[in-house]
């Protein structure tokens, strides 16, 4: 179906500054096609087609994006993607082909690992300038593209669920690891239950925070801005901070199959802290930062509780290499949550630390 489109005439539907003459794939991600197209005036441009079977409300989606998107560059012009309307003024093309939408390019390089604390810091100042540059924003005015997206206790009933079905007969050999997971329940409502007596408040939140989310300058590497914007939806600010970490503050990889090579590197967790909260921390009550370490601890949590109700569930969602790779995930996350709570008193300690700095 992809080979099928014509790329070129998808891009020509929108309100190019000339006609788009090149089309290249682009990136590496699993859920929509991403296209480089250039214009004959050279002019770069990225054209998505939108995975719709995953935002099933696209028209959400892109409504959430654009107000985002455009209350960022009234703020400060180039701060945010600028994505160009379609001819007939729409923010999306929906044709025969399926839905797509087009962008600037925005130039510079991405990370897939930071090789060092400094990569990291500067990652973190990315996500927190978000959250500064977001903190007026009515969360209110947008939607949810995937509903109960980080709810943990949800994902821990879901992995319940996954168990009680034991659709492929896999509970037997994997108890160890249920039981952990499940021996942690109690956990998983601390920060839902702060939002619920108001002590937490809804943010506009990335939902996504990826080292590979952030553009940086290819010289200074500074951030050039938060790119992949289809999660940007009500959230807590602690679930974007621990979503990086999870995977920025690892020794190794979130497959890696030795688990003795797995902890949280306390000197790269506090670059991105530093980072962070040397960008937002004005911006945070004394609640939401208290509960950064817990977002952190969370998000491991709900990730590797995910990859074991995939295991469970024959594999159906995340995309796997070979039989047990959802069940190597999870066992990465087990090693760093437990890591996660040998290192609790410390993790408080530098988020205390950076918060005063």
């Amino acid at each position: 179906m992809v080979n099928e489109i014509d790329f070129l005439k998808e891009a020509n539907a929108f309100k190019l500054s000339a006609p788009a003459v090149q089309d290249a794939p682009l990136g590496n991600g699993h859920i929509n096609v991403t296209r480089l197209i250039t214009g004959a005036d050279g002019k770069k441009y990225v054209l998505q087609r939108i995975n719709d079977r995953v935002f099933t409300n696209v028209k959400l989606l892109m409504q959430n994006i654009v107000r985002v998107t455009e209350y960022l560059n009234r703020r400060k012009p180039g701060s945010s993607l600028h994505f160009l309307k379609t001819a007939g003024g729409e923010d999306y093309l929906r044709d025969e082909s399926g839905y797509f939408r087009l962008y600037e390019y925005a130039e510079g390089i991405s990370l897939e690992k930071a090789s060092c604390a400094a990569e990291l810091k500067t990652c973190g100042t990315a996500f927190g300038g978000f959250q500064q540059a977001l903190k007026d924003f009515d969360a209110s005015l947008l939607g949810e593209t995937i509903p109960r997206f980080h709810d943990t206790v949800k994902r821990v009933r879901d992995l319940e669920s996954a168990a009680e079905k034991d659709v492929c007969g896999r509970l037997r050999s994997v108890k160890p690891e249920y039981d952990f997971y499940i021996s942690r329940k109690q956990e998983a409502g601390r920060m839902l239950n702060l939002l619920a007596e108001g002590k937490l408040k809804l943010r506009v939140t990335h939902n996504d925070t990826k080292l590979n989310n952030v553009i940086l300058d290819p010289v200074t590497l500074s951030p050039v801005c938060v790119i992949d914007l289809d999660t940007v939806m009500p959230g807590l600010t602690g679930n974007d901070f621990g979503d990086c970490i999870r995977s920025g503050a690892s020794t190794a990889a979130e497959d890696e199959k030795d688990v003795s090579k797995v902890s949280l590197d306390l000197e790269l967790y506090r670059a991105f802290a530093g980072g962070f909260l040397g960008s937002c921390k004005e911006a945070l009550t004394e609640t939401e930062i208290k509960t950064l370490p817990w977002g952190a601890y969370l998000m491991t949590y709900e990730c590797g509780a995910r990859f074991l109700t995939d295991y469970l569930s024959g594999d159906t969602y995340f995309h796997t290499a070979y039989a047990e790779h959802n069940l190597v995930r999870a066992r990465t996350q087990m090693k760093l949550v437990a890591d996660t709570e040998d290192k609790m008193n410390e993790i408080e300690r530098i988020i205390t630390q950076e918060a005063e700095a």
